[in-house]
């Protein structure tokens, strides 16, 4: 049976505060810390575990529970040398996860050579989602598979009347149609056959890279 989910987020600004919200709501157990008194203030009445520490020693962290968390997420704001070593800190106590918010790009190359698990650019990551959701329409998700790897809703107009053996979109462009919603039921139905018809109005969901897809919609 797979461990359930127990996440401590160390630093609780803006963007720490709103992950563990997120978090809290899909029903898991938060443990938060921060130095600053005000930002404790703001957790208490959201997280599950709120703690003011400096965790700039690896003791306060084993006294704080972090080796119990699945997931430890850093996010201590513009310091690059305090977020390393606090990651450092965490895989050296036997955190499972640990995920970090990097400033740049050096940043998450030296949190990735400390073995950090995941890392986020949230500047980045919203300017490629926004770049996405204007150039392809229907965009639903990048997924982690690669850098340009997404998922887009397109409705259907000129293929109307046609099957999918008849679009061949693997062979033609390198995308997957992985389901299809028909207008007039409005449910969808995954893994579509070859001769499955399509209407006008149907919804396809499509998997492909980002330059496939551009492509199919140009």
């Amino acid at each position: 049976m797979a461990r359930k989910l127990f996440i401590g987020i160390i630093g609780l600004g803006k963007f720490g505060i709103s992950l563990g919200k997120t978090l809290i709501k899909m029903g898991y157990e938060v443990l938060g810390v921060d130095r600053d008194e005000e930002a404790i203030k703001r957790a208490q009445s959201i997280f599950t575990q709120v703690y003011r520490a400096d965790v700039q020693d690896k003791k306060v962290l084993e006294q704080l529970g972090f080796k119990d968390v699945t997931h430890a997420v850093v996010s201590v704001g513009s310091s690059i040398s305090t977020s390393t070593m606090v990651s450092f800190y965490l895989k050296e106590i036997g955190v499972e996860q640990v995920w970090v918010k990097a400033i740049n790009e050096d940043h998450e190359k030296l949190l990735k050579k400390i073995g950090v698990d995941y890392v986020v650019i949230p500047e980045r990551a919203a300017a490629q989602e926004l770049a996405l959701r204007m150039a392809l329409p229907g965009f639903l998700e990048i997924l982690p598979f690669g850098q340009s790897v997404v998922i887009q809703e397109k409705v259907v107009d000129k293929w109307d009347g046609k099957t999918l053996r008849e679009l061949d979109l693997a062979n033609k462009f390198h995308i997957q149609v992985i389901a299809i919603k028909q207008e007039e039921k409005g449910e969808y139905k995954f893994v579509p056959k070859g001769n499955d018809i399509l209407k006008k109005g149907d919804t396809l969901v499509i998997i492909g890279e980002m330059e496939n897809l551009l492509k199919v919609n140009s």
